[in-house]
């Protein structure tokens, strides 16, 4: 088979699987929030922001890339390129420092979003570029700005981009202090957990924008009121995402479970509590609250951020249930 031939089809492959993806998030109700976002779906390629990505195999991880000598393995990565499920793209001495979201997650965060024509987008963390690019597909290239710190990264989303016919504003950068210089935005976007919310996000926002950010394992919605206020609550979708370059990670191995039930420890819903109020609470008295409480949701709790303090609650912003954010 010629390359030529081979090159066309691996395009019909990838039209085919990118259309059975779209099925699958259909299905999902991913989207349902805002059904536009399927148009963006079905247009954008993935498999032009996944050249290669890495699969987890015993002992470590196989990489999967676009210009195999092997035809069979070609058609094997485009069409995991089109699975639902997160690609590991940048490895590091064996650790994960970027990947390219599960599409459907991307998706129901898109949606949650609630964008409107003419908004303005802050995404936090370019990753492949993928992202940016499905809301350069519904806002346009001016009104869609990406950030990371990694200049290995901003370069590779930027070729990725172009590949795809998508030309947002690239920046290299932390994405912790913004991109003053492009703001207002009407919305942002973060794709790795925070352990806090960035009050430099709020400054660069227009009143009643809305921020989305994974947090403790859960993805925290919300509504600017000025520079110095915002306030929301979870949503009950659990996320687990790369944490933002030069934040603290938890060390689960250094937990003092003493008095915490096996069943609680494992449970989902208890360690969102337990990530939510680290440093605050202890396992044993988040346990007695957890139960106490009725093992609330993720719905039931938010956060509140302010000029000089920023606390999680349950209920109630002011209620008896708080605690501070580093």
């Amino acid at each position: 088979m010629s390359a030529h031939a081979l090159d066309r089809d691996l395009a019909a492959l990838a039209a085919s699987a990118r259309a059975a993806l779209v099925r699958e998030i259909d299905a999902s109700g991913a989207w349902a929030a805002d059904p536009v976002w399927r148009q963006a779906f079905e247009a954008v390629p993935r498999h032009l922001f996944v050249p290669y990505y890495y699969v987890g195999v015993v002992g470590g991880y196989e990489r999967r890339w676009g210009e195999s000598p092997d035809p069979r393995a070609r058609q094997e990565w485009v069409r995991g390129a089109y699975a639902d499920a997160p690609l590991a793209t940048r490895l590091r001495d064996g650790e994960l420092v970027s990947s390219s979201s599960q599409p459907s997650l991307m998706a129901m965060m898109l949606a949650e979003l609630r964008i409107r024509d003419g908004d303005r987008v802050l995404e936090i963390g370019a990753g492949t570029g993928y992202n940016a690019a499905l809301l350069a597909h519904r806002l346009g290239d001016d009104r869609v700005t990406t950030v990371d710190l990694e200049p290995e990264i901003t370069e590779a989303a930027r070729r990725h981009l172009a590949a795809a016919g998508y030309h947002p504003v690239v920046v290299t950068g932390d994405g912790a202090r913004g991109v003053p210089e492009r703001a207002p935005f009407d919305r942002v976007i973060a794709t790795c957990t925070l352990a806090s919310v960035p009050t430099a996000w709020l400054g660069q926002c227009r009143p009643g924008a809305r921020i989305l950010s994974p947090l403790a394992t859960g993805l925290i919605a919300l509504t600017v009121r000025d520079a110095g206020h915002a306030e929301g609550r979870f949503l009950h979708t659990p996320v687990y995402f790369v944490p933002l370059r030069g934040a603290d990670r938890h060390d689960e191995g250094s937990v003092e479970w003493g008095g915490v039930p096996r069943r609680a420890r494992q449970d989902d819903l208890f360690r969102f509590l337990l990530a939510l109020s680290r440093g605050s609470l202890q396992p044993r008295e988040a346990y007695a609250l957890w139960e106490r409480e009725g093992r609330p949701s993720r719905e039931r709790y938010g956060i509140t951020v302010g000029a000089d303090r920023q606390w999680a609650w349950l209920d109630d912003p002011e209620g008896p249930h708080t605690w501070p954010l580093r």
